[in-house]
């Protein structure tokens, strides 16, 4: 069995049609502890030390947001700027993330033909995530493709929202259970486009 840590990172989650759902299944999966960080840090002092224990009491991290300007709201930036300090989560002496599993869990506003190269963005979704996939490197990490919502606006009228919803007590379960792919995983551009494959009947390492 894994620890799953869900960071939820949502600045106006009683306007969010997406992210306000998934936290909430989040929430009510066994061996995933759900945390609203603008909940606990709504002015921005984030306690260090206990959010420091959080990752080092998990194996699996997920950053739960969605896309602001290509990247993620100011207090997951603020969060990692001050927890993933030089000498806990890297450099000569920062081992305490090394091996555990980090992935984003995304909503966009644009539709998946805008994240190509060919597309409005000129660039995949995965690529506009590079500096968290580096982070993970940097930490000693296992960085997976983005878990994706993509149309966000648009999800709720356009019925996309419960399969989402489905998907994603799917993928936590999964993880939880330690069976879950995590090479398929890891190679993937999208890992909503792999999930199923990814999902196994035993153990995965």
């Amino acid at each position: 069995m894994a620890e799953v840590l869900v960071l939820f990172t949502h600045p106006r989650p009683d306007r969010s049609e997406v992210n306000r759902p998934l936290y909430e299944i989040a929430r009510n999966v066994e061996g995933v502890t759900a945390v609203d960080l603008y909940g606990e840090y709504p002015d921005f002092d984030i306690n260090i030390d206990r959010e420091q224990g959080r990752l080092m009491a998990h194996d699996v991290i997920i950053f739960q947001h969605p896309l602001y300007w290509y990247s993620a709201p100011a207090l997951l930036k603020e969060w990692q700027d001050l927890v993933l300090e030089h000498g806990f989560a890297y450099g000569l002496h920062g081992t305490a993330l090394q091996g555990k599993v980090l992935l984003n869990a995304v909503s966009t506003g644009a539709r998946p033909a805008d994240y190509s190269q060919t597309g409005v963005n000129r660039a995949e979704l995965r690529s506009l995530l590079a500096p968290f996939e580096k982070t993970a490197d940097l930490c000693g990490m296992r960085y997976l493709a983005p878990f994706a919502l993509f149309g966000a606006g648009r999800a709720l009228e356009e019925d996309r929202l419960q399969e989402h919803r489905k998907a994603y007590d799917d993928l936590l379960k999964a993880l939880v259970a330690d069976r879950f792919d995590l090479d398929k995983a890891a190679a993937a551009a999208v890992l909503n486009d792999v999930l199923d494959a990814c999902i196994t009947s035993g153990e995965t390492h």
